[in-house]
């Protein structure tokens, strides 16, 4: 479908480095629009006034929602990686509101980038690169140990090492997949829903109240959904990256 489609824009299809088309496409331009908009959202919280306007309760209110959840998972060691996590969450959150918005910028219809598997693969990937860094820079070897649950019998070993190690290297696989789909199936039943209140229209008015009037209602509702679902996938591509750290920060 169109609304899936990365095209390039401004010109750009012809641009190439070394063999490699570098076109600057729908999807790069609005990764480029959710971070200007992330990094003016988080500027104008910096102010810090004595008496706090609304938007730097705003910003003090998600920062402190995100050091609370690293707090509650990881410990006091979780402080460290708010700037991480509260960058990956409200980017995930801003990407997935501006692509819901019913308008376009310089003609140009919003793209939910986050509806494709190779950007949150990309986010999954650094996540997952974080956990690694960390178990190794504090564990060394001994971060192997955590694929060996405490107690695990000795003959037993050998069966619940792969198993444990294979359940771990999915761990990236499992957190991109469950954000892509959420949003690509919103979109796409959306998609479908319009198309019956277009049909239905254009059908005569008999058939437009019978499909198209109920197709219409439910999706104003389905939007209200997606804009939850919205909040809820990028608190939980969060919240699975704050326990995976967590595992690596917390080795026993």
């Amino acid at each position: 479908m169109h609304q899936f489609h990365i095209e390039p824009i401004l010109g750009s299809e012809n641009w190439e480095i070394a063999g490699f088309n570098i076109a600057f496409t729908n999807s790069s331009m609005w990764m480029m629009i959710t971070t200007i908009v992330l990094f003016v959202f988080v500027w104008g919280g910096m102010k810090r006034e004595l008496v706090p306007g609304r938007w730097q309760v705003m910003v003090e209110s998600a920062t402190g929602f995100i050091d609370d959840m690293l707090e509650a998972n990881i410990g006091k060691e979780g402080k460290k990686y708010v700037p991480y996590v509260f960058s990956l969450f409200m980017f995930i959150l801003f990407a997935n509101l501006l692509g819901l918005l019913p308008l376009g910028i310089v003609g140009i219809h919003p793209f939910t980038f986050t509806s494709h598997f190779t950007v949150t693969g990309v986010l999954a990937v650094i996540s997952f690169a974080i956990v690694l860094i960390v178990g190794f820079w504090k564990h060394g070897f001994h971060f192997f140990s955590l694929f060996v649950p405490h107690g695990t019998p000795l003959p037993m070993i050998p069966i619940i090492f792969p198993i444990e190690l294979i359940s771990f290297l999915v761990r990236p696989f499992s957190l991109a997949l469950r954000l892509f789909v959420a949003m690509m199936a919103g979109h796409v039943l959306l998609k479908v829903l319009s198309s019956f209140v277009i049909d239905g229209t254009n059908a005569g008015i008999g058939f437009g109240l019978l499909v198209g009037v109920p197709s219409f209602v439910l999706m104003i509702g389905i939007s209200a959904l997606e804009i939850l679902v919205a909040g809820i996938q990028a608190y939980v591509f969060a919240l699975l990256t704050s326990l995976y750290i967590n595992d690596a920060e917390n080795l026993h």
